[in-house]
């Protein structure tokens, strides 16, 4: 297999880095560590050189890497540190509710970015982080009725 032309691999970010990035931070809630994680991503998409179908499998593919990275890390700092800090503010995305996302514990908060941010079906999340549909599906439920209680909260101070 030849290597990535540089032109490639600059329309690769160009077209996924944002997604990553936004992944990434569901999981770490801080941006420097979110962007380490999609560093290495980058670095092991240069590694392995895997050969995509289309742009979807693309960022599938580069999602599932960056969300990896990004639970391993979490759960190394874990290790050392009772209690993650909480960093700088989330990269902007125009959202309100945002902030209400990153308060969801992980497997919530990955589901709702997956489905919301990105725009992936229930069957495609399922497949990217390898659970059944149902699961996600459940997720997904869950999450919202939590962020119903934290809004209806917000609303009433």
């Amino acid at each position: 297999m030849e290597p990535f032309a540089g032109k490639d691999i600059d329309q690769i970010v160009e077209r996924n880095a944002q997604h990553m990035l936004r992944a990434a931070y569901a999981v770490l809630h801080s941006t420097s560590d979110a962007q380490d994680a999609v560093q290495d991503a980058f670095l092991i998409l240069l590694q392995k050189q895997p050969t995509f179908h289309d742009a979807s499998h693309e960022k599938a593919w580069l999602l599932r890497v960056t969300i990896n990275i990004a639970k391993n890390e979490a759960k190394r700092k874990r290790r050392f540190v009772d209690e993650l800090p909480q960093e700088t503010a989330a990269p902007e995305t125009g959202e309100d509710v945002l902030s209400f996302v990153l308060q969801l514990s992980e497997p919530y908060r990955i589901v709702i970015h997956l489905y919301y941010y990105e725009g992936y079906s229930i069957q495609e999340i399922a497949r990217l982080l390898h659970l059944p549909a149902a699961t996600v599906g459940t997720r997904l439920a869950r999450a919202r009725k939590q962020l119903k209680t934290m809004l209806e909260q917000e609303d009433a101070k």
